[in-house]
């Protein structure tokens, strides 16, 4: 039997599955979320993207969660019968993550893609795990085509150049990831060589290590690369192509979003559903939006300091003089009383 750190007896409270897949008997391409409430409408959207541009694929969602409400309940069924998909929504129990380390940007939720991969131990072969903030604009066939080698645990997407590979070597103790760092927003996991090689409970343990807890900054992501040097199949950056909205902000930086790009990944704190994130790269998201359950649901608007400064900047940037000074004056009102 293969080998798994979580029992899913002991972490899925309960299972609501939305299946209008036609042909039963046909396998599905699984893509799985792991999301705290704060990204449920993120998430909502991402799906949304994957089926408006591979409507001739058979997609089948999973959404592992720590949160959820009967409307959000409701929108998954109707995203689902909407595209004709399946898309199953698992309550979690956290109780063995939040011992882990965190941090203001990081909750234990990132940790959800360890339970993700043990529960589909025995179940599939693969599965893609993404972030929340990803938004998609062309076609995963190549994902559902691709290969594995023998030893290949996940295909992944490198981050920054050999430069911060190099950095990462030093200060992981890995040589090996001077030949490549990936971000662990995009997985491709082969579920067989994941179990066999434990990697859930050798990345609980090492997160759980004083020694590495003390030289990680990324938390599990630095510890996957840690675990999958010369174990991951490195793929196209057009599966993950980072991009922060921030940078709209800044002159000079290359947006490296294209015709080309399957996956936008919207990294950094303003995200496209904020609604002061009103830029062209946006649009794939706000496109989704609109073919989506959460048509008439508004962009989110600042909620804390630190959104409040960032909407700030982005409606001065965009010209919108009297909402970036408003927003300046919640920013401080926030910040006082903090």
């Amino acid at each position: 039997m293969s080998q798994t750190y979580f029992d899913e007896k002991e972490v899925i409270l309960s299972i609501k599955d939305y299946n209008y897949l036609s042909d039963a008997g046909i396998s599905a391409f699984n893509i799985a979320y792991g999301i705290d409430k704060n990204f449920l409408y993120g998430c909502g959207i991402s799906i949304a993207s994957i089926l408006l541009n591979n409507k001739d694929k058979r997609l089948s969602f999973h959404v592992f969660t720590d949160y959820i409400t009967e409307e959000d309940n409701k929108k998954f069924s109707s995203l689902a019968e909407q595209y004709q998909a399946r898309i199953t929504v698992y309550l979690v129990n956290c109780d063995k993550l939040k011992s882990l380390p965190s941090t203001k940007n990081w909750t234990y939720a990132t940790y959800f893609r360890f339970i993700i991969a043990d529960y589909f131990t025995e179940k599939a072969d693969r599965v893609l795990y993404l972030d929340a903030d990803i938004a998609c604009q062309g076609s995963v066939q190549e994902l559902i085509d691709l290969e594995f080698s023998e030893h290949e645990i996940a295909a992944v997407v490198a981050e920054g150049d050999i430069n911060w590979w190099q950095k990462r070597a030093v200060s992981l103790d890995s040589p090996g990831l001077v030949n490549g760092y990936f971000n662990a927003g995009f997985l491709l996991i082969n579920i067989p060589c994941w179990a066999a090689n434990d990697i859930s409970r050798n990345a609980i343990e090492m997160l759980r290590d004083p020694v590495v807890a003390s030289r990680i900054t990324h938390l599990d992501q630095d510890v996957l690369n840690m675990l999958l040097v010369d174990k991951a199949k490195f793929i196209d950056k057009k599966f993950n192509t980072q991009y922060s909205i921030n940078y709209e902000l800044k002159t000079g930086v290359p947006n490296p979003v294209n015709e080309s790009t399957v996956f936008i990944h919207y990294i950094g704190p303003t995200k496209p559903w904020h609604d002061w994130s009103d830029y062209p790269v946006s649009q794939g998201f706000l496109r989704a939006k609109r073919e989506s359950p959460w048509k008439n649901d508004r962009l989110l608007k600042p909620t804390n300091a630190n959104q409040y400064r960032y909407c700030a900047k982005h409606m001065l940037h965009q010209k919108k003089f009297l909402k970036g000074l408003v927003s300046y004056l919640f920013y401080f009102q926030k910040k006082i009383a903090n």
